[in-house]
């Protein structure tokens, strides 16, 4: 019985390790100094279509579409680097990245979304709506998000990170 428990601990961590995970924060105060906005980030197909496919979401049910900042998805992109380059997909540093947008940008609500090693903007985005902590951030009060999709050069898997803010 045990040798079985441990089996389907195993497949079950395979299978978030191949899956998603979704966070959310509620702005705080923090004496940390202002960082820089940021506002340039070239956005690929990728990510225009994943964003479109959201927002496409978000209208169908009745709800706002959100708008794109470019300094959202520059903390999107420096996560995918991190997970990339630590070889994990997580939300470490999910509170520093909140805490930028809440600083920058006024955010007073943030949330985040990632994924890992689907090919396609539409198995992504399907994976997530078919995930209930996903799919509250795709359907939440937020106002705005940022983007990024990248491809880890090493094995061609993609990347997702997925922020919304509310402004």
């Amino acid at each position: 019985m045990k040798k079985i428990k441990r089996i389907m601990l195993f497949i079950a961590i395979l299978i978030a390790m191949n899956s998603c995970s979704a966070d959310t924060a509620e702005a705080s105060t923090d004496s940390t100094p202002v960082a820089a906005i940021v506002t340039n980030y070239t956005y690929n197909d990728t990510e225009v279509q994943t964003m479109k496919l959201i927002n496409d979401y978000r209208a169908s049910v009745g709800l706002n579409a959100l708008q794109r900042i470019n300094h959202i998805s520059f903390k999107c992109e420096e996560h995918n680097l991190y997970m990339i380059q630590n070889n994990v997909v997580d939300h470490n540093d999910f509170v520093a990245r909140s805490q930028n947008i809440t600083s920058v940008l006024g955010a007073k609500k943030v949330g985040e979304n990632v994924a890992y090693n689907y090919k396609t903007p539409e198995a992504a985005v399907r994976a997530w709506l078919e995930s209930p902590g996903h799919k509250d951030n795709i359907e939440g009060d937020f106002t705005h998000f940022g983007l990024s999709v990248t491809t880890d050069n090493a094995t061609g898997k993609k990347y997702y990170t997925n922020i919304f803010a509310k402004l």
